[in-house]
């Protein structure tokens, strides 16, 4: 049974204090907890302080573009539907650069888990809002405040009905670790937005913030009622829900193409024969 030390522990480039660290520890008993081994998992990331995380972990890793995660994700999980493929990257990365990117992931449904590192702010380019920043929120790039409304990941995973949504907060270890490993498990798309404050940017939405706002969802909360599940990912403010928000049944898009049904394309044999045949019709 694979247990957290299989993960290693390597010097990292966060500050100190930074959210990241038990956001990463949470990832590390997340994956020890789904049963899986390193050689089994494949992260993807794109550019910033979040898609660093992944360096500081032993498990296969592509580091691409910044906002490129999810197109990678995609590609790896189509050709080897054996590996556990992460997409981790922060919420500049994912839902600012790479924002249709996050949306045909969701409409698609691929079974890949999508975690967020949402700090509200753009941490490895020093400060500025970032898509979920709070309306009038200050920063050395935006000196008179945020005019635009805050993006809603959560309610946008949601509208839809994407098959796994859920929020978790790096000051619950353990509840964050236990959505990860749900999510990890769910069959289809999972996205899980994690409140992660940035100590050194993010002066308003620090841990004491969110510790006086954050709740748990209920244990009568049904997380298959798409219309509840929509009021909840719209509140935020004063209250803020933590945990599954939302679960569907919708088929995985992988389950769409039968071939796969067959295994990894890499452990096929190729026919050799057939490829020169085709390979001819474009001489």
């Amino acid at each position: 049974m694979p247990d957290v030390e299989d993960y290693g522990s390597f010097e990292t480039a966060w500050c100190p204090g930074c959210g990241n660290f038990p956001l990463l520890k949470a990832v590390k008993e997340g994956l020890a907890a789904a049963g899986l081994e390193p050689c089994r998992v494949l992260f993807v990331s794109g550019i910033g302080q979040a898609a660093k995380a992944p360096h500081y972990l032993r498990a296969n890793l592509f580091n691409g573009l910044h906002g490129r995660a999810l197109p990678v994700a995609t590609g790896a999980k189509l050709a080897n539907p054996g590996l556990t493929v992460i997409a981790e990257s922060g919420d500049g990365c994912m839902y600012g650069e790479g924002g249709n990117h996050f949306l045909a992931a969701l409409r698609r449904n691929i079974d890949l888990t999508v975690l967020v590192h949402n700090n509200q702010v753009y941490g490895l380019t020093k400060g500025q809002a970032s898509p979920t920043s709070g309306a009038g929120f200050v920063t050395k790039a935006q000196p008179a405040g945020v005019w635009s409304e805050p993006f809603n990941p959560v309610a946008t995973a949601v509208s839809l009905r994407a098959g796994f949504v859920a929020r978790g907060f790096s000051g619950w270890g353990d509840h964050l670790a236990d959505l990860i490993r749900q999510a990890i498990e769910h069959r289809g798309i999972s996205l899980v937005d994690i409140l992660q404050p940035c100590v050194s940017f993010n002066k308003v939405n620090t841990f004491a913030w969110y510790r006086e706002r954050v709740y748990d969802l209920p244990g009568e909360y049904d997380p298959r009622d798409w219309e509840k599940a929509m009021k909840i990912s719209m509140e935020w403010g004063e209250r803020i829900p933590l945990g599954v928000v939302y679960r569907g049944e919708r088929r995985a898009f992988d389950d769409a193409f039968t071939t796969l049904s067959e295994g990894p394309l890499a452990g096929r044999n190729t026919d050799r024969d057939l490829l020169e045949r085709i390979m001819d019709r474009y001489a």
